[in-house]
């Protein structure tokens, strides 16, 4: 089965929305999903390279592959109201099977702030801008695909897949750093 691409805090840059679009071409995704935080850099960010929020827009808009996604911290109302796809919601449940995977931008649920989990779930976000993958015990986990423009913690720009019952982290030019089975 094709992949799931996931990812998060685009933060209106153009060049790695750009390096996104192209790993979701290349791994010939049959959706995408973002955690948040798509247009806007806010407040305690830098600028990305090449912010341009409008280009985004136009790229995230023009994509053939299904989007979805829900609101990040830096989301408002005025972004669903250029983006084709939805963004408002503050998390979804996403069913693997035998997990389910709680997905959420991380300015709310977060692994200090845990969401109704059951044994075997998953809480995915974003939000900090730092890849992890963490038991969180009762064989729970805590997964984060990192940050597409603005990474921290020396960590690279990065997505993640979920495809055939793994999720996968790369960065955004395909090297796999870390796969774990769901």
């Amino acid at each position: 089965m094709r992949p799931i691409v996931i990812a998060s805090d685009i933060h209106g840059s153009s060049f790695y929305c750009r390096k996104l679009i192209d790993a979701i071409h290349r791994e010939d995704a049959r959706r995408v999903f973002l955690l948040g935080d798509i247009l806007y850099h806010g407040p305690r960010n830098e600028l990305p390279r090449d912010y341009n929020p409008k280009a985004v827009i136009a790229m995230l808009n023009g994509l053939v592959t299904p989007v979805y996604g829900v609101r990040g911290n830096c989301d408002a109302e005025v972004d669903q109201m250029v983006l084709n796809f939805p963004i408002m919601s503050e998390s979804c449940w996403i069913d693997c099977g035998w997990r389910m995977i709680f997905a959420t931008h991380g300015h709310i649920y977060n692994e200090n702030h845990l969401p109704p989990l059951s044994p075997g779930d998953i809480l995915l976000h974003g939000h900090t801008h730092v890849p992890v993958w963490k038991l969180l015990g009762d064989d729970s986990y805590y997964v984060n695909p990192g940050s597409v423009s603005l990474p921290k913690e020396n960590s690279p720009h990065s997505y993640m897949t979920l495809q055939d019952g793994k999720l996968m982290w790369k960065d955004l030019d395909g090297t796999l750093f870390h796969t774990m089975n769901v």
